[in-house]
């Protein structure tokens, strides 16, 4: 992986480039990765993506709170995955944002990088103010004397495979709605911290995840897997406030089954399945314990169903 462009001393021999947020590795930019990556075969080239961070809207609209699917570093895992063979994470700031659509291509592209073939999604757009997109990309191409090839939107069902409306099913808790659009179902990452312990107590208990940059679905109870060690583990999650004790905290807490190695301060994943239930404030502990065991019930049931 490589940081800033403007850092960037060497010309590629021969580089076949992508660029975009990439915020979810969706569909979409799976299509988009993986046209890059076969274009850069077929010419034994070098296929680059470049991507932002932090999100653009969060640099240019901070008071939106704009949220993003995944944190950085599992963005780039599953561009890996993609078979990208150089990844440039570039740091988006107000002073990068300047940069003309125009300047953007010539300078930092053509000049810095020396691409002559570029892949790009139907809705790519870049430089100040957004300037760029695929018909400016064809036009400066053509100029410089640069391929581009745009990619046609990927399709899943009626919707179209974009950021967006991953955000907007998870949003809504539409947990297998999301898991179609990704290609894969919506996985956070974090490490394990110290909770109240109130789950061991109870005979259930959990990894405390600290997530910094990363979109929850809605409060509730979810069957999930949790991946350690590079082994996916049957588990069940809750996301949110624990009214039953009046936490005041949003939190999230993997019970995983069968199983009984410490968690602390370890790096996990949850990959979320499906949505058992939502966020209920219990009479008191043993009411929730009975919850619990049905929760878990239904959690196993779904797992028992899954091949992941």
């Amino acid at each position: 992986m490589l940081r800033h462009l403007e850092h960037i001393e060497r010309r590629f021999a021969t580089p076949v480039l992508t660029l975009g947020n990439f915020d979810g590795v969706h569909c979409g930019h799976q299509a988009i990765l993986a046209r890059t990556v076969a274009a850069a075969r077929a010419q034994d080239g070098e296929a680059i993506a470049i991507t932002f961070w932090p999100h653009p809207a969060q640099v240019l609209a901070p008071a939106r709170g704009a949220a993003v699917i995944m944190g950085l570093r599992q963005r780039l895992e599953l561009m890996a995955a993609c078979g990208v063979d150089v990844i440039i994470a570039q740091r988006f700031s107000l002073r990068f944002a300047r940069i003309t659509a125009e300047d953007f291509v010539r300078r930092l592209i053509v000049e810095r990088l020396g691409v002559r073939r570029l892949v790009v999604g139907h809705s790519v757009s870049f430089g100040h103010n957004r300037g760029g997109n695929a018909a400016v990309l064809g036009r400066l191409g053509a100029e410089l004397g640069v391929e581009v090839e745009v990619v046609e939107p990927v399709r899943v069902g009626d919707h179209v495979a974009s950021s967006s409306a991953v955000r907007r099913a998870l949003r809504a808790g539409e947990i297998e709605h999301a898991r179609l659009l990704l290609g894969r179902p919506h996985t956070i990452a974090g490490r394990v911290i110290h909770g109240h312990h109130r789950g061991r107590t109870m005979g259930f208990p959990t990894a405390n995840l600290r997530v910094k940059a990363a979109m929850l679905p809605p409060d509730g109870v979810y069957a999930v897997r949790l991946r350690y060690r590079d082994q996916w583990r049957a588990a069940i999650a809750n996301i949110g406030f624990n009214p039953t004790f009046g936490d005041r905290e949003r939190s999230i807490e993997t019970h995983v089954f069968d199983f009984a190695a410490d968690l602390y301060r370890q790096r996990v994943e949850v990959a979320f399945l499906k949505r058992i239930r939502g966020e209920v404030k219990f009479a008191d502990a043993e009411a929730l314990v009975t919850q619990i065991h049905q929760d878990v019930a239904a959690a196993r049931a779904v797992l028992a169903q899954e091949l992941v």
